[in-house]
């Protein structure tokens, strides 16, 4: 669990050796292609239907971006 300013998360690291399907990052809009390490990542009070995969950096930087 991850303590942030917008709220508590579960972050989850996921191995390029076990990304095996195509997500869209919602930080970025950008697809994370099979192979990719990245974070798969649900706010503590929903349940795990929340999650969504990030791709590391936008993860980080997430609240640093403007609203579009």
């Amino acid at each position: 669990m991850e303590d942030w300013p917008d709220g508590d998360w579960i972050v989850r690291p996921v191995p390029g050796a076990a990304a095996t399907k195509p997500y869209r990052c919602p930080g970025c809009d950008q697809e994370l292609y099979p192979g990719v390490a990245h974070v798969v990542v649900w706010p503590t009070h929903s349940g795990a239907t929340a999650r969504r995969h990030w791709h590391t950096v936008c993860w980080q930087r997430r609240l640093q971006r403007r609203p579009g």
